[in-house]
């Protein structure tokens, strides 16, 4: 199982084997869709954007932020999409993209953790 998260401005580009997932509810400003090299978009593993709203990156909400995200996880809708994905990750590299410049505190990330722990 392998699940990675990289930004798509400065995406190195697709593997042989990866399967490539933009996570964002937005498309990346500047960016044409065929600049990006995608297997599919879902928009219902983002964050809602009530939740992306509050959060905005705020560092100081970053745990909180988690802890509602997780909750949206768990949406029926976003659960059937999560167990599609881990069976992918079960035979392929998954990428995660996004557009958020702060990797380590953004929703793919914790989207990542969230994809590991179900694979475990």
């Amino acid at each position: 199982m392998d699940i990675k998260v990289a930004r798509v401005y400065e995406d190195p580009g697709r593997d042989q084997d990866d399967y490539r997932v933009l996570v964002d509810r937005l498309w990346p400003r500047g960016v044409s869709k065929a600049m990006i090299d995608i297997d599919e978009w879902v928009k219902i593993l983002a964050p809602s954007n009530t939740l992306r709203k509050y959060y905005n990156h705020d560092i100081s909400k970053y745990k909180e932020f988690v802890i509602l995200y997780y909750e949206e996880l768990n949406d029926p809708l976003a659960t059937e999409k999560l167990i599609e994905l881990t069976e992918i990750a079960r035979k392929k590299k998954v990428i995660l993209l996004t557009a958020t410049k702060d990797m380590e505190h953004s929703a793919a990330f914790v989207l990542a953790n969230y994809l590991s722990e179900m694979i475990k």
